[in-house]
């Protein structure tokens, strides 16, 4: 969590993440959240491909590793794996990622697979950058 907000959650914060995690995964079978696990069923992370909260048109990836598996191409095949997917799902539409501006290696990680930085600024209390991957469509 050091680069989504720098704070733990509390009980009730706790129940209202995973309260919403819930209902996004409840309304499209192939969106929502992901446990990320190593072939021998070891926890890694967790990975999300969801509609984008202030505009559906648009599809927002993102991923927590656990910190011993930071640097390992881990981040590398979640990435590839979530923009398959959307790719399959939904080929004309843009994804982004959002991300802490300090947050050097998954800016990286996102400018590896074409993501552009179009905002750095604070959204919700926390300072943010957002990149997009920006989709093209087929006829055009």
């Amino acid at each position: 969590m050091k680069y989504i907000s720098g704070n733990g959650l509390n009980e009730n914060q706790a129940r209202a993440k995973f309260d919403r995690i819930l209902e996004i995964n409840s309304k499209e079978r192939e969106l929502g959240y992901f446990k990320v696990l190593t072939e021998e069923n070891e926890f890694v992370g967790d990975c999300k491909l969801e509609r984008y909260k202030h505009d559906e048109s648009i599809l927002e990836i993102g991923y927590i590793i656990k910190k011993n598996f930071w640097r390992n191409g881990i981040g590398s095949l979640i990435c590839r794996k979530l923009l398959d997917v959307a790719h399959n799902l939904y080929p004309d539409l843009a994804v982004i990622g959002i991300i802490d501006p300090e947050n050097m290696a998954s800016k990286k990680l996102l400018e590896k697979f074409g993501f552009e930085s179009y905002f750095i600024g604070i959204e919700d209390d926390l300072p943010t950058e957002k990149l997009i991957l920006k989709k093209l469509k087929v006829d055009e």
